[in-house]
């Protein structure tokens, strides 16, 4: 399995390092969603095709959205923010973690969870966080030829993605120029809360001349973003504007291609370690001075 990017990682099997007494784990962090249907296909599908292709792991699961969570300890069902699920797996015992989430970019979220997981190191000997679905140009390759299989064919696609306020949202204007670079000019990304913005997507969808148009969440779970913003706001947006929409109401994590991509992710992690940045420039030095 080949390095992502650069050399950024280098080959460190964590299961081989394994000590008499030791325990692995593999947390699975996931946004959350209040949508049972979305839930099921989604989330709790990945969470057991996970557990089945790592049985030698203890699978556990957390979720980042504390608006969310309120709402779940609302109906009575208790879920671990990453920070408690980590204490928790200190608590009995685990010496090695992998932590893979189900993020699209490498955005807020990530931002979050790394930090989340940097103030957890001193309670393990190994903790290792995985890489959200793009994240190298690979990933970006295979998202793209999942999205276009599933896609119907004929219609312009607009993929709407959540969007952020980081340099991060270039994630999805890369998306949009790699699909027109393979040839796909049916499809356009926009976003609800960054760039491309809903406006930049319009302009592409009005040059095309076409007037069939399928909105598809670029999300992996199709909640209340897919059903209310999309569904419901850029849906009549666009028959205002003319168009004739119908919305594909499917999550990313309901692909079993995309679910395969998180777990090559995770694989990734259980033999790769990052290189620390500071070790890198010392590297780098070191040579210079040969």
């Amino acid at each position: 399995m080949k390095a992502h990017e650069g050399g950024n990682f280098v080959e460190s099997d964590m299961l081989a390092s394994l000590q008499p007494g030791d325990k692995a784990a593999l947390l699975v962090v996931h946004f959350g969603t209040t949508y049972p249907e979305t839930r099921q296909r989604t989330i709790e599908a990945i969470n057991r095709t996970i557990a089945d292709a790592f049985p030698q792991l203890t699978i556990r699961e957390a979720w980042t959205s504390r608006i969310v969570i309120k709402r779940m300890a609302a109906r009575g069902e208790k879920i671990p923010v990453p920070a408690q699920a980590l204490q928790q797996l200190h608590a009995e015992g685990f010496t090695h973690v992998v932590v893979q989430s189900t993020n699209i970019i490498e955005g807020i979220e990530m931002e979050a969870l790394r930090g989340e997981v940097a103030q957890a190191t001193s309670l393990f000997k190994d903790i290792r966080v995985g890489n959200p679905l793009l994240y190298s140009v690979d990933d970006y390759r295979q998202v793209l030829q999942t999205v276009v299989q599933h896609a119907p064919a004929r219609k312009e696609v607009v993929l709407v993605g959540h969007g952020t306020y980081t340099p991060s949202t270039s994630t999805y204007a890369m998306m949009d120029y790699m699909l027109k670079a393979k040839g796909y000019a049916n499809f356009h990304v926009g976003t609800i809360e960054g760039y491309p913005s809903f406006d930049d997507m319009l302009q592409q969808l009005k040059a095309s001349g076409k007037k069939e148009v399928t909105l598809m969440p670029f999300m992996f779970v199709a909640g209340d973003h897919a059903n209310n913003d999309i569904a419901v706001d850029w849906k009549e947006a666009l028959v205002k504007e003319g168009f004739r929409v119908d919305v594909m109401m499917q999550g990313l994590g309901e692909l079993p291609q995309i679910q395969e991509q998180f777990m090559e992710h995770a694989r990734f992690a259980l033999t790769h370690k990052l290189i620390d940045i500071k070790d890198k420039k010392k590297q780098y030095a070191q040579s210079e001075n040969e």
